[in-house]
């Protein structure tokens, strides 16, 4: 199998979180197990999330009631002389902790944060979130009480044995790559590519 390294590495962690974007949150309801995916941002050693105020999952994070959250990137294909010995390149984060509702100006700093976690210089492009548009958002702040990360990176790691036949091994490394924006139907003519999506565009 391959080397796997599991730590309570806080850089990892955020690091993981910027990249991937979207966290699957695990909690219980009436004795139901319930997973939802959703959008996350770090903002110093807490997460941001955000949905609509109908959300009846998010109010029921919203209550405080006991939450795991799971993010994973997968970044390669381990190909082993043996299906027994494949496995993954991988970087994954599983956190435990509540959920507190953000309310006020600091809801409206927490939206600047996602929104810059997303698109890096977009909120100084556009408008500010309109009150109705605040009041129909609900933003919440999970608290990590414990965290772990596990990074899998190395090479197959097959038997003697299976090292003397002519199977092929190696890595098959998965890459996400960002492609030409598309503008959209409705985009005025003459309108330009903003800075933030041209250097997003042009990053990956």
């Amino acid at each position: 199998m391959a080397d796997m390294v599991d730590s309570a590495d806080r850089a990892a962690l955020n690091s993981l979180v910027a990249e991937v974007v979207v966290g699957h949150f695990g909690f219980s309801v009436d004795g139901l197990p319930v997973v939802m995916p959703i959008a996350v941002a770090s903002d110093g050693d807490t997460l941001l999330l955000h949905g609509s105020t109908g959300s009846w999952w998010l109010r029921q994070l919203a209550t405080g009631i006991p939450v795991s959250m799971a993010i994973t990137a997968v970044d390669g294909l381990v190909v082993a002389r043996s299906a027994f010995e494949s496995s993954m390149h991988y970087r994954s984060g599983v956190l435990f902790g509540r959920c507190v509702a953000v309310e006020g100006q600091e809801k409206v700093a927490a939206l600047d944060v996602i929104t810059e976690a997303l698109i890096p210089g977009r909120t100084r492009e556009v408008r500010a979130s309109l009150p109705k548009e605040l009041a129909a958002t609900l933003v919440l702040r999970m608290i990590v009480d414990e965290f772990s990360v596990k990074v899998s990176h190395d090479w197959p790691e097959d038997t003697a044995a299976d090292l003397a036949t002519d199977v092929w091994a190696g890595v098959i490394p998965l890459v996400a790559v960002r492609s030409e924006p598309l503008p959209a139907p409705d985009l005025r003519a003459g309108i330009a590519l903003p800075e933030s999506v041209r250097r997003l565009a042009i990053s990956s």
